[in-house]
């Protein structure tokens, strides 16, 4: 890309976004940061906004011999979002999607009680969320999480990420209260090209920031 990168790395916009979410007056009761990527910058929210900070989960779904297409995701309550577009397609159907998501709700629910070390997914019912992730390309995995705190009777949420094509961010504004997004380029190849440091976070690490309350 053109000009200089928006992020260091992810504690920098972490850091930029907890700011804006500052500016804009937003109030949680929760940050919940979708992991792996998303939780350093949600421990940057969490401490700005002197709300928990816990995780929600999703998995992707991938197409048949493309499992880098998302025919749809689930999270880890089995919530689902599903990409009717793709279905046009003679390769991907119904019996299909059911298979995947079977397998994937069960990947999730055992990544989020590890992260959470068994402990049950936290309750949203009537409280104010601020959901945080790294970034979003096509938005897949954001859509179910979202979609679960839809389904968990979540009074407010807010979508805090740093950048996204704008054709996304539209896109999951329909399903959010709110959309705080930093940075909508028109040209856009991948969330890692703005940033100056995007090296993989291991469950390892990511699972630090849970602890790491001021």
């Amino acid at each position: 890309m053109a000009g200089p990168v928006p992020f260091r790395d992810r504690t920098d916009a972490g850091e930029r976004l907890a700011a804006a979410l500052h500016d804009r007056g937003v109030e949680a009761d929760l940050v919940l940061a979708i992991p792996r990527g998303g939780l350093p910058l949600g421990r940057a929210v969490a401490d700005a906004l002197d709300a928990p900070l816990d995780v929600v989960v999703a998995k992707k779904l991938g197409a048949p011999g493309n499992p880098e297409y998302a025919i749809g995701a689930v999270a880890s309550d089995g919530s689902v979002w599903r990409n009717d577009a793709a279905f046009r397609s003679d390769r991907v159907d119904d019996a299909y999607f059911e298979r995947e998501r079977d397998r994937q709700v069960d990947a999730a629910r055992e990544k989020a009680r590890r992260y959470r070390d068994g402990d049950t997914e936290p309750d949203v019912a009537g409280k104010r969320v601020v959901l945080v992730d790294d970034g979003v390309a096509t938005g897949s995995t954001v859509r179910a999480c979202l979609q679960q705190l839809r389904n968990g009777d979540a009074e407010h949420v807010v979508l805090a990420i740093p950048v996204g094509p704008p054709d996304t961010v539209e896109a999951l504004a329909e399903h959010a209260d709110d959309v705080v997004c930093l940075a909508e380029p028109p040209r856009f190849q991948g969330v890692g090209q703005f940033y100056e440091r995007f090296t993989q976070v291991s469950d390892e690490e990511a699972m630090t920031y849970l602890d790491d309350a001021n």
